[in-house]
């Protein structure tokens, strides 16, 4: 295998922010412990939103993410003043009954404000009902009072009203606080009208919002999905800490199991008789509907529609009034189909699309008809964000990996496809927020040794001024060891991309253990010119103790391409394995590495890929494997199908890539790590690998922690993980 190096350089660099290292030594506490760490990344500031083209709000926090002051920003200038009076607002919810005086301070102070579209005025949820607050009147109006929770709450386009679901019905009541509307009346416990449930909000959706409900432009209809979950089968979950232990049950359909029943509707927002917009051409392919919009004239609402095992997409124009439907375009590849952002509509009636049937994800204009579909982007990398287009300029801004697979960089190019330009220069991970006539745009930007500041640029690319340059001085006075990227080839020629953090004080003539991160999953890349927090420190304060730390993208987690990730279809862990193998073989040559002493680790898919390294493969001394999918039929249905289809069609990959079914060959030392109350990943998985190594009569370690769910996120608890995890690591590196 050859290798080729790119060593980070000053150049790679802020100029603010070269690397000078300091000599003292990181600790667990430094890192972890909540009262004593350090603020390593500074306080990167977030949260921007755009208030029109010249101003944006920002919700200034402290390191602890504590919001101190809420401001309007002149954007060119750098004038602040108080978006709104925040002690007003807390001194009138301190009015409303049952509302302390540290819920009245965070209440005023929200992270993440929910404007209405002039943005003057705020949307709040107090003791579970909706309140308006009027920037401009400094004026809190209550818009609900029944019993109940308002879930999901939003404004119409025209500002007018504001939709909600309350026990699993769809409502609409206006800014004033009347004419409350209740727009369905089947929802209950199973029948979800407007609200998505675990599954549909994990695996489709996406996390942060169980939204299933979407206004038409001119503010008069209102789809919505109804999610039936009487089929899905249920699992419990128990928290054994309360002396009477408390169970949870919730629908959950493991691979091959039963899923939802998913209808889509146009309900009046004035109320009124909801009419169907029928799936039955696709019932019998059990079908996910993954993303819904409407047209800029409210006539025809836009669905996407795919099969249970996601092997096909197509996208559906559908008139409500008529019931008249028509397929725009269907995606299909050698693989699975991802789902696209809904689609950027074009003044002649084209629309823009975002489609990896090339291989790669690119962006297509597509004619109001679908006839007609023009591929714009090109080429051997990835769009990962879709900006906007400029109509007048004919001009498409976007994000994406043009410049390299491990970096985010800003673009744009000409509606003919011509002209990409770069518009971001500083390497590393660019991420941008534009305003709405897309001529300036905020960039927070970090590299690997340089914590997350704040810019603003034109449209061309120029510097207007520093937001928030967040200079963490404090990293300076650490003893951190500059990582290396390198590219590793596999033993068939793919160019795996490498992070490399060497031992403080490397002494090439010496042996040094290994620490090797990973996660492997799909299209999920660990290796990124990027900061990375916590995690990264830990592994500096490993470098610190003598030990190499080694993180190395297998092909089908690299980011480069859905074509790269399509070699794990219908069999996950295979193809990782393999290229993780080839990436340490290389590893191990280096003259500098004890290649006896090598810890692999990851959580979540990378649990899976350390358990399953760890019984099919003895290039490992030890393992960590956190919350771990142990047998792929115990994971959710979407996820799980989308790469190994159902057990039904598939059940040998199901066989040769479950961990658990290979306890007797375990090899090293191994470390399971699960929280207890895991709604994602089951300990379940976690249980049936013990009991299986059990069986075999192969020893192991495990640590599960109470009332965590999928990740660790109790401070105390994640101090106490990260010193179990360090101690493991050091034990057998020695």
């Amino acid at each position: 295998m050859r290798v080729r190096t790119r060593l980070l350089t000053i150049a790679l660099l802020l100029a603010a922010s070269v690397l000078v290292a300091g000599d003292r030594r990181l600790t667990i506490d430094d890192i972890y412990d909540s009262k004593k760490k350090i603020a390593f990344s500074g306080a990167p500031q977030s949260g921007f939103v755009w208030i029109d083209d010249a101003h944006f709000f920002w919700p200034r926090t402290t390191a602890s993410g504590e919001v101190t002051a809420q401001l309007l920003v002149e954007a060119a200038t750098g004038r602040e003043v108080a978006m709104f009076d925040t002690d007003d607002l807390q001194a009138q919810v301190m009015k409303i009954e049952g509302v302390s005086e540290d819920d009245a301070k965070r209440i005023a102070r929200p992270r993440a404000p929910r404007f209405n579209p002039r943005k003057d005025s705020i949307l709040l949820t107090i003791r579970k009902d909706l309140y308006l607050y009027s920037i401009r009147s400094k004026t809190l109006t209550r818009l609900t009072s029944a019993e109940g929770e308002e879930e999901e709450a939003g404004f119409s386009p025209d500002g007018a009203s504001v939709a909600f679901v309350r026990a699993s019905d769809l409502y609409v009541v206006g800014v004033d606080g009347t004419n409350e509307r209740r727009l369905t009346t089947d929802g209950g416990d199973q029948i979800l009208n407007g609200k998505l449930d675990w599954l549909y909000q994990e695996e489709i959706y996406g996390r942060g919002t169980f939204k299933a409900w979407w206004w038409s432009p001119d503010s008069k209809s209102i789809a919505f999905l109804q999610l039936d979950e009487r089929p899905v089968k249920e699992f419990t979950i128990v928290d054994h800490i309360p002396r009477r232990q408390e169970v949870e049950t919730m629908e959950y359909p493991k691979a091959g199991d039963e899923n939802p029943i998913v209808r889509l509707f146009v309900v009046p927002a004035a109320g009124g008789e909801r009419r169907e917009i029928r799936l039955d051409e696709w019932r019998a392919a059990d079908p996910l509907v993954v993303a819904v919009s409407w047209s800029p004239d409210s006539r025809e609402v836009l669905f996407q529609v795919q099969d249970r095992e996601q092997t096909w997409l197509e996208l559906i124009r559908a008139n409500p009034a008529t019931g008249a439907q028509k397929r725009v375009l269907r995606e299909k590849t050698e693989a699975w189909v991802e789902p696209s952002p809904e689609p950027a509509w074009l003044g002649d009636g084209s629309f823009l699309w975002l489609s990896e049937r090339d291989g790669y994800r690119h962006i297509y204009r597509v004619s109001a008809d679908g006839a007609t579909q023009t591929q714009i982007t090109r080429g051997p990398w990835e769009v990962r964000t879709f900006h906007g287009v400029d109509t007048k300029q004919r001009l498409i801004y976007f994000s994406g990996t043009e410049k390299s697979s491990i970096e985010s960089h800003v673009y744009r190019i000409r509606l003919d496809g011509t002209k990409l330009e770069r518009l971001s220069q500083a390497a590393g991970t660019h991420t941008a927020s534009f305003n709405p006539k897309l001529t300036l745009w905020i960039d927070s930007y970090s590299n690997v040794t340089t914590p997350p500041s704040v810019s603003l640029y034109s449209s061309a690319g120029k510097l207007v001024r520093v937001i928030d340059p967040n200079r963490a001085g404090v990293l300076d006075e650490f003893a951190l060891s500059t990582p290396e990227f390198l590219q590793v080839k596999t033993r068939d020629g793919f160019a795996m991309e490498a992070m490399l953090i060497k031992p403080v004080g490397f002494d090439p003539s010496k042996k040094y253990p290994v620490y090797q991160y990973t996660y492997s999953g799909p299209h999920a890349p660990s290796v990124r010119n990027a900061w990375g927090g916590p995690t990264y420190l830990f592994h500096q304060m490993l470098a610190q103790n003598g030990i190499v730390v080694w993180i190395n993208d297998n092909r089908t987690a690299s980011g480069k391409g859905a074509v790269s990730a399509w070699p794990a279809y219908r069999q996950l862990g295979v193809t990782e394995l393999r290229d993780l193998e080839d990436g340490l073989t290389w590893l191990k040559q280096q003259p500098w590495i004890d290649g006896s002493k090598v810890v692999l680790s990851g959580w979540s898919y990378g649990g899976f890929m350390t358990s399953y390294a760890l019984t099919n493969s003895t290039m490992w001394s030890a393992g960590i494997a956190g919350g771990s999918v142990t047998d792929w039929r115990l994971y959710d249905s979407v996820y799980t199908e989308r790469y190994m289809l159902t057990p039904e069609h598939n059940a040998e990959g199901y066989d040769k890539t479950a961990p658990q079914k290979k306890a007797a060959d375990l090899h090293g030392n191994l470390l399971l790590i699960h929280g207890m109350i895991d709604d994602n990943v089951h300990m379940q998985n976690t249980i049936q690998f013990a009991y299986n190594l059990q069986k075999a009569g192969r020893q192991f370690e495990l640590m599960l922690y109470p009332k965590q769910r999928h990740g660790v996120v109790d401070p105390q608890l994640v101090k106490h993980m990260r010193q179990l995890m360090f101690d493991f690591i050091l034990r057998n590196t020695r």
